[in-house]
């Protein structure tokens, strides 16, 4: 097998210690679960009803030049006002809904839809400044 055409695993993100999840309970401390997840990967605050702290980790296979998402783990803590442990939960890739973010559709500068322009074409007769020929 050639060395350009074989598979390169990468993890990214959080590596959860095996069994820390399952030390976390309800109405412990931002401090306790720190102490035993560590630092998480990013945090929200939501209106001063309580932090979330969320443990973000990826698997990924490059294989050629296309890169595939195996496996993906968030782990959610919600805490409450006063910062203890409110809920908390294991989510994977099975559990995530797929956004789109490319349509697929590439942008055409110069080309405007808007309904004033639509208006303006559907005048015909009228005429305008010298920059666009008199015409429209």
């Amino acid at each position: 097998m050639l060395a350009g055409c074989s598979q390169k695993l990468e993890h990214r993100g959080y590596i959860p210690k095996p069994g820390a999840f399952d030390q976390i309970n309800t109405g412990m401390s931002k401090m306790e679960v720190e102490g035993i997840l560590g630092t998480p990967s990013t945090t929200a605050s939501v209106q001063y009803k309580g932090d979330s702290y969320y443990y973000i980790s990826s698997t990924t296979v490059d294989k050629a030049f296309l890169t595939e998402e195996t496996n993906r783990e968030v782990i959610a803590i919600r805490f409450d006002e006063g910062g203890q442990v409110k809920s908390f939960g294991q989510y994977g890739l099975e559990d995530g809904r797929v956004v789109e973010l490319n349509g697929n559709q590439s942008p055409v500068h110069g080309e405007d839809n808007s309904i004033i322009s639509m208006m303006l074409r559907s005048s015909k007769g009228t005429r305008t400044g010298p920059m666009l020929g008199g015409k429209l």
